[in-house]
């Protein structure tokens, strides 16, 4: 008997030295010193993106103090434009949080933070301080929450990373204890994705979706791909969240399966492989390497519909807590012909090689591995009379790249010498142009680009405007408040003096884009009339520079 014990406990130990395992074992004390709810969960569909961590409610309100999780220290304080203020703490367990958004550190964090933004002139810094600096312990204030950077109302965003492995983990089984969560994930709807040449879904190949009772029979044939649209919730909020694990059965046979518990940042826009507006896909793309995808059918996860019978799929969805749901549907199997593929060779790109596209003016070079399956582009040149350059549609429909490529387009005139003013821009699908960026080289505009749409090259020389907001309050609040807008490009630069010295404006929210300068950080004397010069720089070199007078 005492062999035995000793045996299992050499696999126990062995078990809990496995990162996986280790999660589970692992807890951590709230953020908050009131009840949790959230307003987004871990791995949500996002554009582009994996929600990478839990976003937690603060009652509508900033300035909620934030409490460290566990015994540790602050590894890093950042400020950026995107995520605002920004504390990483790294946590004796193996763990690091980065908290997002928040509204300001504490203590002597603050002071350092400020003292090098003026040093560095400059709103965005970034420190690493040693280990020793800024020791924390579990339920110490560390920061309190807000809504800084690229953030749509105050909350506390966490982020998990497992330090063995450098992944982002989902947070949310570590507070398992504190979460009230009975409610199981609830589906939407069905889309059945017919593979081109290979399948047919009520006589089309184009992707299909059904409700899940649909009125009428759905028929198919050949080989089919099945997503779907589902999301979850919980009990105290009117959010809806992503799936945490989702398994398709066909015939009572398992063919797919995901599980959103962990992605590094390389993977992240694979979700555009994934995801298909907002419904998960029940099976891989053939260059889609996310680990949270398992196919058990040797296909992928597609289904072979080759027989004149009634599938049964059935879906089961689960929560991180396990709360689970189940929703099946049926299709019949019906023979029907299956349209070859029928493309030129040229405009077909495919995944799994390098592929070279060579027009006048054009050159595009898509590297392997770029694409997620092949691409049959409909390509299309026009010229407008007066354009610097032709439109090129890659593809009416924008394909996601997983890297970005290269990509140069030749000017037809040159209408400004000042070549800095040139840029390529993106075409959506209202015609609207947009800044990508490029430079100009010899002729032509060479860039990198992030998915096969429409491209051409434009000119700005326009430079941005300046706006104050309320002045006649400036020195009443001690708050100035500038909106600073550019019509083409987008802002790349801003900087305000006041007297001549340098003022620290940051863009504390980057929804609204304001441009704020807080006049007792300003390390001006007080008691006056002061000349504050502001100037903004879009991101071609055009630059407004603009003089108000306040009393403070």
């Amino acid at each position: 008997m005492n062999i035995r014990k000793f045996l299992i406990g050499i696999c126990l130990s062995g078990l809990l030295a496995v990162p996986g395992v280790r999660a589970q074992q692992q807890s951590f004390v709230p953020p908050f010193d009131f009840p949790i709810t959230f307003s987004g969960n871990f791995g949500e569909i996002r554009a582009n993106h994996f929600h990478g961590g839990l976003d937690f409610k603060t009652g509508g309100v900033s300035g909620k103090p934030v409490r460290a999780l566990a015994d540790g220290y602050v590894s890093r304080i950042r400020v950026t434009h995107g995520s605002g203020y920004v504390l990483h703490v790294t946590y004796d367990n193996g763990y690091t949080t980065i908290n997002r958004h928040l509204s300001a550190f504490v203590g002597e964090m603050a002071r350092r933070v400020e003292d090098l933004q003026y040093e560095e002139e400059s709103w965005e810094v970034d420190i690493t301080p040693s280990p020793d600096e800024y020791p924390v312990r579990a339920g110490q204030v560390i920061a309190l929450s807000g809504n800084t950077g690229y953030s749509f109302g105050p909350h506390l965003h966490l982020d998990l990373i497992e330090d063995a492995t450098g992944e982002s983990i989902d947070p949310l089984p570590f507070f398992r204890d504190d979460v009230r969560d009975h409610t199981a994930p609830r589906a939407q709807g069905i889309m059945l994705f017919p593979q081109r040449g290979e399948g047919v879904v009520n006589g089309s190949q184009k992707p299909q979706a059904f409700p899940l009772r649909p009125k009428k029979t759905v028929e198919a044939w050949g080989l089919v791909g099945i997503g779907i649209r589902a999301y979850d919730y919980m009990e105290g909020a009117a959010n809806r969240y992503g799936v945490h694990t989702v398994v398709l059965e066909v015939d009572s046979q398992e063919v797919f399966r995901s599980v959103v518990d962990r992605f590094r940042a390389e993977e992240n826009r694979y979700i555009n492989s994934w995801t298909y507006g907002q419904y998960m896909k029940s099976f891989i793309d053939p260059g889609n390497r996310l680990r949270m995808l398992h196919a058990g059918n040797g296909r992928r996860g597609l289904v072979m519909i080759d027989e004149e019978r009634l599938y049964r799929f059935t879906y089961t969805l689960s929560d991180a807590l396990g709360n689970t749901s189940r929703v099946t549907f049926t299709v019949q199997g019906r023979r029907m012909p299956i349209a070859k593929v029928e493309h030129r060779e040229k405009y077909t790109f495919r995944w799994d090689r390098v592929n070279i596209l060579q027009e006048p003016g054009l050159c595009l070079v898509v590297p392997k591995g770029r694409l997620y399956e092949d691409a049959y582009l409909d390509y299309a040149a026009r010229a407008d009379s007066g354009d610097i350059a032709l439109t090129y549609q890659l593809n009416k429909t924008s394909i996601p790249l997983h890297r970005p490529c290269g990509m140069s387009i030749g000017l037809r005139r040159h209408p400004v010498a000042d070549t800095a003013k040139y840029y390529v821009a993106g075409i959506n699908r209202r015609g609207k142009k947009y800044y990508v960026g490029g430079r100009y080289d010899g002729g032509q505009m060479t860039v990198r680009i992030r998915e096969l749409g429409t491209y051409t090259v434009a000119i700005d020389t326009v430079p941005p405007v300046v706006t104050p907001v309320n002045p006649k309050a400036w020195g009443r609040t001690g708050r100035i408040v500038l909106k600073a807008k550019d019509r083409e490009t987008g802002i790349r630069s801003y900087r305000g003096t006041i007297d001549g010295r340098y003022a620290l404006f940051g863009k504390p929210n980057s929804i609204s884009g304001n441009l704020v300068c807080e006049l007792p950080h300003a390390r001006i004397r007080r008691g006056g009339r002061h000349v504050l010069e502001m100037t903004v720089t879009d991101l071609c070199g055009n630059c407004t520079t603009e003089l108000y007078h306040f009393t403070w």
